[in-house]
């Protein structure tokens, strides 16, 4: 399909028009802007009507766009937005404090985004049964105590309580945490269990004297630490409440409620990964979340992980201003990763 340039124009002012004020767009306000008569005006809207691009309301005789209205818009019209030194400002000094890891980062600077645009933000991880030991650390509370710090190679740090059946002295403890980091540092989080058992448990007896003990004690944190990690949701979520304040949905209580449910459900949140480079914009029934909403998403690398980072609004996004936002953070992350 291809519209002339008073088509093109046209468009261009319903789709902008209605993402800013929620509100069906009639012919007398486009008049002077195009410099056209109510008429022609009326004409033209008829005929984007007719190709799918715009629709009428129940409730007034102006249009509003429809989804393929909002396709063709993204395509053939819309420019990504500058973004505000303002924008910028924030968005620079979350990047630009060293005492934040990336990942904490990615977070804050989405968190950002979501108030900068009261749209709900996502970040999609990778799954934390990828994350790998990095270090382990003891810290003695009494006798046949001890607190158990558990760092991996992402930045997660976990700590459990050890109780041990008998009192063990802190040296043998030394050592066998010593042989622990020896062997399973490197180790995926959901390896360790069986790493500990075929090779920690053959050769433990050789180094300490009380290993059973102690065997037993460290086996059962790290399996319980494990177990927590592979379950924890590789997701975080910002401004899911927005939809309250989306004059589209203000009147539908039903539709709210399904849209804001759907962010409870880990399955439907983790459909939302993106597999493609680049910034991609799915509007309606394109995206697999909800026909209602459009999600606009992009993959990320840091060091040998990935994941998604995306904003999911209604259908009136500004389109332009997100695309600027995401390729930003985007282009920061490549930088510091």
């Amino acid at each position: 399909m291809v519209l002339n340039k008073r088509q093109n124009d046209l468009l261009k002012i319903i789709v902008e028009d209605y993402i800013k004020t929620a509100r069906p767009v009639g012919s007398k306000a486009i008049c002077e802007l195009l410099d056209c008569s109510s008429a022609t005006i009326r004409n033209e809207m008829a005929y984007l009507e007719e190709c799918g691009l715009l629709e009428k309301t129940h409730t007034s005789s102006g249009r509003i766009p429809s989804e393929k209205g909002y396709r063709y818009y993204v395509d053939n019209i819309m420019k990504p937005k500058e973004l505000t030194g303002e924008d910028m400002l924030k968005l620079q000094t979350i990047f630009s404090n060293n005492s934040l890891m990336l990942n904490d980062t990615i977070i804050r600077s989405m968190e950002i985004i979501s108030e900068l645009t009261s749209y709900t933000a996502v970040v999609l991880g990778d799954d934390s049964s990828l994350n790998k030991v990095s270090k382990i650390e003891v810290v003695p509370l009494d006798e046949n105590k001890l607190i158990t710090i558990v760092i991996t190679d992402k930045g997660h740090v976990e700590h459990r309580n050890v109780v041990m059946e008998k009192n063990v002295p802190m040296e043998e403890i030394r050592k066998t945490v010593e042989l622990i980091n020896n062997l399973i540092v490197g180790t995926p989080i959901d390896e360790v269990s069986s790493k500990l058992e075929f090779e920690v448990k053959p050769i433990i007896s050789q180094y300490v004297k009380q290993h059973e003990v102690l065997y037993k004690a460290f086996y059962n944190a790290f399996n319980n630490f494990a177990s927590d990690v592979s379950h924890e949701t590789p997701f975080k979520l910002k401004g899911t409440s927005n939809f309250l304040n989306e004059p589209e949905f203000s009147n539908d209580a039903d539709k709210i409620r399904k849209i804001v449910s759907k962010f409870d459900d880990n399955n439907i949140v983790s459909s939302i990964k993106e597999e493609d480079s680049g910034i991609n914009i799915y509007i309606g029934s394109e995206n697999s979340f909800d026909d209602d909403v459009t999600v606009i998403k992009t993959k990320y690398k840091v060091n040998d992980g990935e994941g998604t980072i995306a904003l999911i609004g209604p259908k009136r996004m500004e389109y332009d201003r997100v695309i600027a936002l995401l390729d930003y953070i985007k282009q920061n992350i490549d930088k510091n990763s």
